[in-house]
């Protein structure tokens, strides 16, 4: 099993940036797609960007599309997600998922999960 880390949260004002970061444990890292959703209160966990093991292959939400981008640091078993021109709306935890391409979505393996960084974005 992975253990994944987030860090780099926090509050923000609306326009403004912030990057997200992913620790996983495993040297096998790379061996797996990452990804990361969202889940705002009272509503559901949502899909937000995921890319492949080796970096060639990346999927984004339409709401990230243009304004968040996710890479990937084999090197350093670690995963981001920058976030451009934040908006309140993005206001969220922020999960870190690690899994495999299934029907060219992400599906993360059942406890492949990080414990999730809060994301507020003022306005």
């Amino acid at each position: 099993q992975v253990q994944l880390v987030e860090s780099g949260g926090g509050l923000v004002q609306a326009g403004g940036s912030m990057r997200l970061s992913c620790a996983a444990s495993r040297r096998t890292f790379s061996m797996y797609v990452m990804g990361w959703f969202r889940q705002a209160p009272g509503k559901e966990r949502e899909f937000v960007a995921a890319i492949s093991g080796t970096g060639d292959r990346i999927n984004y939400a339409n709401s990230a599309k243009g304004r968040f981008t996710i890479s990937r640091d084999n090197a350093k078993n670690t995963v981001y997600l920058q976030m451009n021109s934040l908006k309140p709306e993005d206001t969220a935890v922020y999960y870190c998922a690690a899994g495999l391409w299934v029907n060219g979505l992400l599906r993360p393996l059942e406890g492949y999960w990080g414990q999730g960084t809060q994301v507020t974005v003022s306005s």
